[in-house]
């Protein structure tokens, strides 16, 4: 547990005063042209109700400033809590929203906002009359619900939300008349005082038992912690009529991790967690009962469950817990419980024939659970259209493979409809399109046993986003409509079926983002937003999808931008690559093409684009993939690749005529900073490197990381050959170091950056270490974005643009 305050926050400077290279201790701001693109604007949010009737446009906040990350904070279970007001803290918020009828254009104004809206999620009703959401005060979180009809927003309870536990704390019942929130108990009294002493040490004990797992932060670490924990974490379930203003209790207090209504709206699916907790998981292992309560008395009617703690699962992704999982209300019936239970005791490696089997459990709850349904891999998903139809899905990490059946529930009858390679992204079939039904649940929109499909579209040409029809009998597929060049443009939402009417959301290079009501049958298109183009000044940069292989025949891509007004006659560039490695089981897929050339660059925080206007050619996106074919593992070869992979895309901008070969840098955030080290360490292509956020210490991540399976003392060759940390006397290259000081993301702590630029500096080599203070894995703080926009923009500067040849 850490509450951040300004003594600490002092410490922390004076701490890192022996740093080499310290010589701005003040937050500083790059190039004009890049501040600007910080301090644009945000695009608003939008979201749409299920009928098209009305949109609401949600303008969001821009990045806070340090002082606001600044405020205290509660880091503890695997949780950052903001402990004035009881939510979950770094909260992206709403600022201001309006209505607009769709069909009419009429923008509505909402009265009786807060005087200053921090708000957040939105939620429609069943009946969609309604919008709730929370509004984010200093010291509490209130519940508000919207009139959609009078555009008038009230404030529906004096009870301060807790959400601490869950993102979101409330939710409808199916009646549209009531909600359910999760809110603090009323005789909390106040917080728990650390002891000025410690009782005696922190023990813990492991008897024989194999409880392997990765690597987490913000851990409890005593019983201060727990008690702590319990004190924010408490929260008490209450149902509130807003007709009537009435207000009900239900259930007794605890660590509530979720709850939700059946589809009639007579019962709760309740989830509480409790003891014993854990000192080396999150929360979110921790053990749960799961229980089923009266919505109208709040009486126990059902203990489905207690679940131990989670601290024994096999390695491996395709391994599972044992026991029940994945309990839901199916979508389409009045108040039925699902569950999947893993049948190989969650092990991937055990031989079985079924590895999961799906069960339910019917109202009023008094009979034994009835099997539903087996599937041969990994159970990852159902989607509920009606009596008679029913659609699991299932998929194996170690083949990628992937099945879609279809179930008959009247006659039994199962039908598989893809069984594939989830790889390959060319052959990707997309979802079914869903429709609320008279519970207000989003089912699947089956008509003469035939569903609309929508996807990505993945392409050679890149992506381009479609309708379909499938037929479940006949498994045939008709194409509706498909995206077409120049512009990218998805369905946001089917209108009306029959007349081919949908919503879409169309951009193109050059155009933002905007919202359209399309005719797919008379090929009319008509506007439904005008959001103005965030960036005007970016309309001049060049963008090209690249595409060349690999010297062993593997396909690439990258995008390519290049500045306003430059023509090759100007000659090669300083070159920016940024990556992100992938692993693949087959050079084929590998080689496909992901995204397209037609969309627009939204430009976020850590975006190599900026470089575009400051006289750079950039790769972005740049395909690095890691092959392991068969029983092959991708990481066995993973510098060979890797290596490869950037030469590839060097060598084709050469041949281009726009890189300069001997001015190249490269970047990468997290895992792509791993891969930014091994390139300057194991090769000689880049004059620079920057690395944000990464671990370099395959060793602090013994139990896997990313994609690989296996631990460190089965594969110690291959973790030892992959880790920078192991040859920071051989790197060269300077490297810029940048990373979040809370950072809490598996397997990034501060401590990997920290020891690798100790050991850089300690063999002599060129690095520089900027720690950002209380920033995560991704940063948020204006100030902070900017520092780390020109501590970028000047190493790139002195060790590429005006290094030399």
């Amino acid at each position: 547990m850490k509450i951040i305050s300004l003594f600490l926050s002092l410490m922390f400077l004076f701490s890192f005063s022996w740093l080499n290279a310290q010589d701005n201790q003040t937050y500083q701001t790059p190039p004009d042209a890049i501040k600007a693109l910080i301090e644009t604007t945000p695009t608003p949010r939008v979201s749409i109700d299920s009928k098209g009737k009305m949109m609401l446009l949600m303008e969001t906040t821009s990045y806070p400033s340090i002082a606001e990350l600044a405020e205290p904070e509660l880091r503890i279970a695997g949780l950052r809590l903001n402990p004035r007001n009881n939510g979950q803290s770094r909260t992206n918020y709403v600022k201001n929203i309006t209505l607009r009828e769709i069909e009419t254009g009429k923008k509505m104004t909402i009265k009786g906002l807060p005087n200053t809206p921090l708000m957040n999620g939105f939620s429609w009703s069943p009946d969609e009359t309604k919008i709730a959401f929370a509004h984010f005060e200093i010291d509490k979180i209130s519940l508000f619900v919207i009139d959609v009809k009078t555009a008038e927003a009230k404030k529906v309870t004096n009870l301060p939300l807790n959400m601490t536990l869950v993102g979101s704390s409330f939710g409808w019942v199916s009646d549209s008349k009531q909600i359910l929130f999760l809110s603090i108990p009323e005789n909390r009294g106040v917080a728990p005082t650390p002891p000025l002493a410690p009782a005696g040490p922190i023990i813990q004990e492991n008897l024989g038992r194999k409880s392997p797992s990765r690597t987490y932060q913000d851990l409890l670490k005593n019983q201060y912690d727990e008690k702590l924990f319990e004190y924010y974490a408490t929260s008490q379930l209450v149902k509130i009529n807003i007709e009537t203003n009435q207000i009900q209790k239900i259930g007794s207090e605890g660590l509530i991790q979720s709850f939700s209504t059946s589809p009639d709206g007579n019962y709760i699916l309740f989830q509480k967690r409790h003891k014993p907790y854990s000192y080396l998981l999150p929360v979110n292992f921790f053990p749960i009962k799961i229980e089923i309560l009266d919505l109208k008395t709040g009486n126990l009617v059902k203990e489905v469950v207690d679940l131990p703690l989670i601290d024994n699962i096999p390695t491996g992704f395709d391994a599972t817990r044992q026991g029940q999982r994945n309990h839901s209300w199916r979508a389409d019936a009045a108040a039925t419980l699902f569950w999947v239970e893993a049948q190989d005791e969650g092990n991937p490696k055990k031989e079985v024939a079924i590895r999961d089997k799906a069960f339910l459990l019917v109202a009023p709850f008094d009979k034994p659970a009835e099997e539903f349904f087996g599937t041969k891999l990994r159970f990852s998903g159902v989607m509920w259209g009606d009596a008679n139809n029913t659609i699991f899905t299932e998929f194996w990490r170690g083949t990628r493979k992937e099945i879609f059946t279809h179930i008959n529930s009247s006659n039994k009858k199962i039908n598989v409809l893809f069984d594939r390679n989830s790889e390959d992204t060319y052959t990707d079939p997309g979802t079914p399109e869903m429709i609320k039904n008279q519970y207000g649940r989003y089912v699947m929109d089956i008509k003469n046993n035939k569903v609309l499909m929508t996807g990505e579209g993945a392409s050679a040409e890149g992506s381009r986003p479609f309708l379909d029809e499938f037929d479940f009998s006949t498994k045939k597929m008709v194409r509706l409509w498909r995206s077409e060049a120049p512009y990218y443009e998805n369905i946001v939402q089917i209108l009306d079926r029959n007349k081919q009417m949908v919503i879409t959301s169309r951009q193109s290079v050059n155009e933002n983002a905007n919202y359209f009501i399309r005719n797919i049958k008379a090929k009319k298109i008509t506007p439904l937003t005008t959001f103005p183009h965030p960036y005007p000044q970016m309309k001049e940069v060049k963008k090209e999808l690249l595409k060349y292989k690999r010297a062993d025949g593997v396909e690439l891509t990258a995008i390519l931008y290049l500045p306003p007004n430059y023509k090759k006659e100007n000659g090669p560039l300083p070159t920016l690559m940024e990556a992100y490695p992938a692993e693949f089981k087959s050079k084929a897929a590998a080689g496909q093409v992901s995204g397209s050339p037609h969309q627009f660059t939204y430009i976020s925080w850590g975006s190599p684009v900026f470089w575009a206007l400051q006289g750079y050619a950039v790769m972005e996106n740049t395909s690095i993939p890691i092959v392991g074919e068969g029983t092959k593992e991708p990481n066995d070869t993973y510098i060979e690749q890797l290596v490869a992979g950037a030469k590839a895309g060097i060598d084709e901008g050469v041949r281009l005529g726009v890189v300069d070969a001997n001015r190249v840098a490269v970047m990468g955030h997290s895992y792509g900073a791993f891969m930014t080290a091994n390139l300057l360490t194991h090769s000689t292509l880049f004059k620079a490197g920057i690395a944000r956020s990464g671990a370099y210490n395959r060793t602090l991540t013994p139990f896997g990381f990313q994609a690989e399976e296996r631990t460190y003392w089965q594969a110690p060759e291959t973790y030892n050959k992959m880790a920078p940390f192991s040859y920071a006397d051989k790197i060269k290259t300077p490297i810029l170091l940048i990373h979040g000081e809370a950072d809490n993301n598996q397997g990034t702590f501060p401590i990997q950056t920290e020891r690798y630029y100790n050991a850089i500096k300690g063999h002599g080599g060129i690095a520089r270490y900027v720690v950002l203070p209380y920033e995560s894995h991704g940063y948020r703080a204006k100030e902070s974005i900017l520092h780390m926009l020109w501590e970028m923009d000047k190493w790139l500067d002195k060790y590429v643009k005006n290094s030399g040849n």
